[in-house]
């Protein structure tokens, strides 16, 4: 079972986020059949916006992750609620590169460059919206320089997706680590030299660590406090036949009557499960009066 846990030092300078993301991955590589560099880039997003997820207050508050890169993958959009249950896509799932020089996944070249939005949705009248250049394509590098950009926390974020032989997910997870304004520079200090040294974030998930001992290993030689109150990372699509009305009660009614008109039926899909809702013409003319 996927799990992600928070914690805290006890002197109250350091923050840290630790989650284990494996079977979230598998479920949107199984959803969108994606490449092993798709599932590498959108695993990533997905599992990065998870964690910013477990910050969130309230119980619908959102937060969605977007990347618009001129790589063949396209854009990717990860959305996340208050219980890091996520939902996303990328444009072109099927998208694949060689290996990088390092022999691991090109998710960099297949990002490209472009920028990242963050949409943080927290029920007040307009979102808070945070846009910053991609600096890697990398995924979390480029969370890292947002919260240092955007928000003005240092910040350590690590992510990984393991993709087996049969492109099924082996192993996934990340990790975040955030100073607070009490921090000393000693304590950055330390912290960078811990994190130099550890091992990427899918040995850790593959050799068995649990997201309690990520977040304690990625933090050693520090007094730190896990909370009991863990939260579940899945993923998990939130569309319905209702919400489907709406938008095309959206697009208006000369829209609707033309579809009336040319097509006698609406076929609509979910981007973010593929999931098919189909409207006859006696519901689209239902729609069509609503409309008014």
């Amino acid at each position: 079972m996927d799990i992600l846990v928070r914690g805290n030092s006890v002197d109250g300078t350091i923050r840290v986020f630790a989650a284990v993301t494996t079977e979230l991955v598998n479920e949107m590589r199984r959803i969108h059949d994606t490449s092993a560099t798709a599932s590498a880039a959108l695993g990533r997003l997905l599992t990065g916006a998870a964690i910013m997820g477990a910050q969130l207050k309230g119980e619908d508050d959102a937060i969605t992750l977007q990347i618009n890169g001129d790589g063949p993958l396209g854009t990717m959009i990860a959305v996340t609620d208050s219980n890091a249950h996520v939902r996303g896509y990328v444009a072109n799932p099927h998208a694949d590169l060689m290996p990088n020089s390092k022999g691991k996944l090109d998710v960099g070249g297949a990002v490209g460059s472009g920028f990242l939005s963050v949409i943080r949705d927290l029920g007040l009248k307009e979102p808070y919206i945070g846009r910053i250049p991609l600096t890697t394509g990398e995924i979390a590098e480029d969370l890292t320089y947002y919260y240092a950009k955007s928000e003005q926390i240092p910040t350590a974020i690590a992510l990984g997706v393991l993709v087996d032989t049969d492109l099924s997910i082996k192993a996934a997870g990340g990790y975040m680590i955030q100073l607070m304004p009490e921090a000393t520079d000693e304590t950055a200090d330390k912290l960078t030299e811990l994190i130099q040294n550890l091992p990427p974030i899918t040995d850790m998930v593959a050799n068995g660590m649990t997201a309690q001992e990520i977040a304690f290993a990625v933090t050693n030689g520090f007094d730190m406090v896990i909370e009991n109150k863990s939260a579940e990372p899945a993923y998990e699509c939130k569309c319905s036949r209702q919400r489907m009305e709406r938008a095309l009660i959206s697009i208006g009614r000369k829209d609707i009557r033309e579809i009336i008109d040319e097509q006698g039926e609406a076929e609509m899909c979910c981007q973010f499960c593929d999931k098919k809702y189909v409207f006859s013409k006696e519901q689209l003319e239902e729609i069509y009066d609503k409309a008014q």
